[in-house]
């Protein structure tokens, strides 16, 4: 027995010996695989581009004004083929074509309308996308559109000159449908934007930028897998730029108004010119900025727009380059793309230019931020991994009711050592401050969309509209669209001062 104990406990340890020893190993080349993994994912295409395509320029739509003044439009989401690669055809949605949309265009204080129709095969909606208007026609998840249905929303438009966008917001699909390429460029003009001397004949001196990253498999088709580690979704090694690869635009003008727009579904893009030039931001998300800012970088994360502009000498080559941006930390920015760079266009000047007026001093801007005295309401919003406040998205729960005409105080805060960003449905808002601190220049402005980079805090001032409607909700969001699809989003409805809440409509919408 005693012999018998002596050999079992011999074996014992032997089997300990050889079970940390294969731990050991399983350790080191688990590390050994991260680090390899580590060492390959960061992408670069900074040199490696021929800019051999033409810029394409999405068609400007200013639809038809009727007898009764209304501007109406007419938007088909349709399935097609879009060559991006070679002359290999991939399979796209787009709205009234194979791959993103047409620039809509309107102006201040007119009724717009607007026909969307679904033909491709699924539910879908359509999100104005930094519009203020009635929930009910605010295209969220609440606002379906059925395949072979349509949907006609209208509204007056009631804010200054800006560049928004438009894309499908469907609970739980919305990075998908995005991804295929329903999107486009809604812009308000104005009688103030008329009276700048800022460039502004589209696609010639004003030219719209939807930048975004694709992932293609052996079959040139769109790859919408997220790879090893990718927390923040699909990210892409080419760069589109209006649904063009390897792109480059000729410019006539010694100044060029770009309206650049992240229709990025993950990626966070840090924007400049590869020869270090200056440009002069003139817009944001929600229209002009008091003054022109002159900046040679400028941040956007997925949704958020900037308008800059950029003089150019007769001959000149600038190459427009995003650079490696710190959204996480030193490990997640790595894998959430934050340490990746990109040729993004070439924009060649002509031999000879037409001469542009100077950037005027101040702009036309309308904005007012609210005083921090004018807060009525403290909320606190903390960004979990796809959650808000430890919760996610319920289409049933409201959770937050807000009064017409008040004015809010939002913390968002970000915990979850991922990068992440928020946007306020029906809102412009105001930036506070940033982890206590003035936010940088390209913050300053009006603003839906805003980077909440891992352990920030942002401060957001918001003025909520009249348009009270206590039955449907607006929606909050982290933008990176797989955190949204994921759970990452909560509903607020506004409702008349002490009003309270309805029950939710979750079918908003007209056939």
């Amino acid at each position: 027995m005693a012999d018998d104990g002596v050999r079992g406990g011999r074996r014992w340890r032997r089997f300990v010996a050889v079970g940390g020893a294969a731990t050991g190993v399983i350790a080191v080349l688990l590390a050994v695989a991260v680090a390899v993994v580590y060492a390959r994912a960061d992408t670069s295409t900074v040199g490696s581009l021929g800019f051999r395509n033409a810029l394409r320029i999405p068609p400007l739509d200013e639809g038809t004004v009727g007898s009764d003044g209304t501007r109406r439009f007419d938007l088909t989401v349709q399935a097609g083929e879009t060559v991006f690669l070679d002359d290999r055809p991939t399979a796209t949605w787009g709205v009234n074509g194979a791959y993103l949309g047409p620039t809509l265009r309107a102006r201040t204080g007119e009724r717009v309308e607007v026909a969307v129709h679904n033909r491709i095969g699924e539910a879908t909606s359509m999100h104005w996308h930094g519009m203020h208007l009635p929930a009910v026609m605010d295209g969220g998840p609440h606002q379906p559109i059925e395949p072979g249905d349509t949907w006609v929303p209208t509204w007056v438009v009631d804010q200054p000159a800006a560049t928004l966008w438009y894309h499908p917001h469907p609970h739980g699909r919305t990075a998908q449908h995005v991804y295929r390429g329903v999107a486009g460029m809604f812009q308000i003009v104005d009688d103030a934007s008329d009276g700048t001397s800022l460039p502004a004949t589209y696609g010639v001196d004003d030219i719209p930028l939807i930048v975004q990253d694709r992932k293609f498999d052996g079959d040139h088709q769109f790859d919408m897998n997220a790879g090893f580690l990718e927390s923040t979704g699909v990210l892409g090694d080419k760069i589109l730029v209006n649904g063009t690869f390897d792109p480059h635009v000729t410019v006539r003008h010694e100044q060029v108004r770009f309206r650049l727009l992240n229709a990025s579904n993950a990626r966070f893009f840090e924007f400049g010119f590869a020869d270090g030039r200056s440009f002069r931001l003139v817009a944001t998300d929600g229209g002009f900025v008091d003054a022109p800012a002159e900046l040679t970088r400028v941040q956007l994360s997925p949704g958020e727009r900037a308008e800059i502009v950029v003089e150019f000498e007769a001959g000149d080559e600038a190459v427009l380059r995003t650079f490696p941006h710190s959204a996480a930390n030193f490990m997640f920015d790595r894998f959430t793309g934050g340490d990746d760079e990109f040729d993004v266009l070439a924009v060649r000047a002509a031999a000879i230019l037409s001469p542009s007026e100077p950037v005027p001093h101040q702009l036309p801007s309308s904005d007012t931020p609210p005083e921090l005295s004018d807060v009525t309401v403290e909320r606190r919003f903390t960004l979990g991994g796809n959650d808000i406040n430890g919760k996610q998205m319920d289409m049933g729960r409201i959770d937050a009711v807000v009064e017409a005409g008040s004015v809010e105080l939002w913390e968002v805060r970000n915990q979850s050592g991922l990068p992440h960003n928020f946007h306020v449905h029906d809102v412009q808002f105001h930036v506070a401050d940033v982890n206590g601190e003035l936010p940088a220049t390209h913050l300053r402005g009006r603003k839906d969309t805003v980077e909440v980079g891992n352990g920030a805090t942002v401060r957001l001032l918001i003025r909520f509209g009249e348009l009270a409607d206590p039955n449907v909700a607006y929606m909050f969001h982290c933008h990176v669209l797989q955190h949204e699809d994921a759970g990452m989003m909560g509903q607020f409805v506004v409702v008349e001062p002490g009003g309270q809440p309805g029950e939710l409509d979750h079918a908003g919408h007209t056939h």
